[in-house]
């Protein structure tokens, strides 16, 4: 079993999103995905328009594990 991580900001999560994880998915069977998100920030410094909870809400409807990336590493 494989363990995939991705970094993302999910501000907010669009169709194009699922349809990368989907495709992880397709070609790594049987995999763990993990994704590490911006919170309050995102990498260029903007003000997220999405709160963490929510974002962790809805990305735990498509992957394993969310984990939150502290805001002076991301950006």
């Amino acid at each position: 079993m494989q363990t995939i991580g991705i970094i993302v900001e999910y501000n907010p999560l669009h169709n194009g999103h699922i349809y990368q994880i989907n495709k992880i998915r397709q070609m790594y069977n049987n995999c763990i995905i993990v994704i590490i998100v911006n919170n309050c920030f995102m990498q260029r410094g903007e003000i997220s328009i999405v709160n963490p909870y929510y974002k962790t809400l809805t990305a735990l409807e498509y992957v394993d594990l969310v984990v939150e990336l502290p805001t002076m590493f991301g950006c």
